[in-house]
């Protein structure tokens, strides 16, 4: 793979994109319906708010993690850090919209970067899907890892 090449060599331009009001119960049917893993989600002005991904909709319906709580001279403390993540899957399982329940901090990247820094941060950032903006923040495109990998194996 040229250091040269671009995202937009691999990228999907032709991207299922979901809405922050549609219903979780539509938004999984039209991933399961494409066999896909992740959409975008966009605003009405095509501005990407979001990523919903398949393990988001799995948060959904898996059992809560009750939060850990030490007793210490006779008092209960809840660690903070696992009652903020008992609070994120709740929301998650009880979200009746895909605003409710996609994830907002996700990676992008730009058609213009290069698959090697595209490839470094699927990797570092153990992440499945990017989309691609333009400079305006709007949705170009998405790429999952098996995209990636498709390319590679093209080209070697």
């Amino acid at each position: 793979m040229p250091a040269t090449t671009q995202v937009s060599a691999v990228m999907t331009s032709d991207v299922i994109t979901l809405r922050p009001d549609q219903t979780v119960e539509a938004a999984a049917d039209a991933l399961a319906e494409r066999h896909i893993g992740a959409a975008p989600v966009v605003a009405d002005d095509g501005t990407l708010v979001g990523l919903l991904r398949d393990e988001d909709l799995i948060v959904s319906e898996a059992r809560l993690h009750v939060p850990t709580v030490i007793s210490f001279l006779n008092a209960e403390i809840v660690l903070p850090s696992a009652m903020h993540k008992f609070k994120e899957e709740l929301s998650k399982a009880v979200g009746a919209t895909v605003a409710e329940v996609m994830t907002t901090e996700f990676k992008s990247v730009m058609a213009t970067d290069s698959l090697e820094m595209l490839a470094t941060l699927m990797h570092e950032s153990d992440v499945t899907h990017v989309p691609v903006v333009g400079d305006d923040g709007k949705l170009v495109g998405i790429v999952s890892r098996g995209d990636l990998v498709r390319f590679l194996a093209e080209t070697t």
